[in-house]
């Protein structure tokens, strides 16, 4: 068993560590251990980063390498596995983290969750300028959860690239669908603006709440045609428009950019209200959650400290774990005397 650290620290302090440090500040973490452990006044939050970024770093180099499809059956061969357990649903969405970088205000991290049937949800994260194995990450929760070739996985994006490319040639029995979320988020971005024309031109205004209704209704009922329709009105209807409203070019903009974007988002939208009808999900709503989970109460929200992409990347692969309640298990993994003095415990 290779040595994790050059100091020793015990493993389940160790564990102690790496936990609450991914929920809390690394300074608070070292206050609360204090508090509760006979511990050496010593320990500092410099000392539990340290820890922290090492335990990462292990997870880290335990990671096969990446592929280009990780697809390793036949359809002959999938037709006699067994039946799987039922549908996952992966959401995966972005967020943003504060860089201490010079000249970069914010740097883009890639969360995602993977709710499956019948087992624990598990999540994960990463710092996508700077991993190298998003697919293999992808493909080690799936599997971690059970997940065998004939089993259907719904993937579920905000149409972007990166996105989109970390889902692909990973599960032969796959959808991939634009979530309705992002889509209802564009429309009302535009929406407000017209709230404003409204006080310039209101008959104007008054055309484009009507076109919008429709495209949304187009949308929301797999009506791909008529949706582009009238999203072509939309755009050139804005463009004759003669007002005075000072936001009327940031609404041409966001029209233009929804056309484009449904566009090439278009062989992933089905009909949601089909979808929905059958009690199938619609939205990424829950990845939403997710960002706000994993990204935001620890990196951004209520927090000032500004990270690199390598310390957010490997506090992520620590927290995504102690969110989802597998980071234990890996401990035990490790350390396997932490599994039986748990039984032992357990017994007594």
């Amino acid at each position: 068993m290779p040595t994790l650290l050059s100091d020793h620290v015990a493993p389940e302090l160790l564990w102690l560590e790496t936990k609450w440090a991914s929920l809390v500040s690394f300074g608070v973490t070292a206050d609360l251990l204090k508090d509760v452990l006979p511990i050496d006044e010593r320990l500092n939050p410099d000392t539990i980063r340290r820890h922290l970024g090492r335990v990462a770093t292990r997870m880290e180099s335990e990671l096969a390498e990446e592929r280009f499809s990780f697809i390793e059956t036949s359809a002959y061969q999938r037709e006699h596995l067994p039946n799987p357990e039922g549908q996952i649903t992966v959401g995966i969405d972005g967020g943003y983290v504060r860089s201490r970088d010079t000249g970069q205000a914010h740097f883009e991290v890639t969360v995602g969750k993977s709710i499956p049937t019948d087992r624990p949800d598990r999540y994960l994260g990463l710092v996508q300028s700077l991993d190298d194995k998003p697919k293999r990450r992808l493909h080690e929760v799936l599997k971690d959860q059970g997940w065998q070739e004939n089993q259907p996985v719904t993937f579920m994006t905000d149409g972007g690239d990166t996105v989109i490319n970390m889902a692909q040639h990973m599960a032969p029995a796959s959808e991939h669908i634009l979530d309705w979320f992002h889509i209802t988020m564009r429309i009302t971005v535009m929406q407000q603006y017209v709230k404003g024309l409204a006080h310039h031109n209101e008959v104007d205004a008054e055309k484009m709440t009507r076109l919008f209704r429709r495209i949304k209704g187009f949308l929301w009922n797999g009506n791909l045609h008529d949706a582009q329709a009238a999203i072509d009105d939309l755009v050139m209807d804005l463009d004759d428009i003669e007002t005075d409203y000072a936001s009327i070019k940031a609404l041409r903009k966001a029209a233009s950019e929804f056309e484009t974007y449904i566009a090439n988002n278009a062989d992933m939208i089905p009909n949601y209200a089909e979808r929905r009808r059958y009690g199938e999900r619609v939205s990424t709503g829950f990845v939403e959650s997710t960002v706000n989970t994993v990204v935001g109460k620890r990196f951004c929200k209520r927090q000032q400290m500004r990270w690199s992409k390598q310390g957010a990347h490997l506090m992520l692969q620590t927290r995504t774990r102690t969110l989802d309640g597998t980071l234990r298990g890996k401990f035990e993994q490790w350390y396997p005397g932490m599994k039986a003095d748990a039984e032992i415990k357990r017994a007594a």
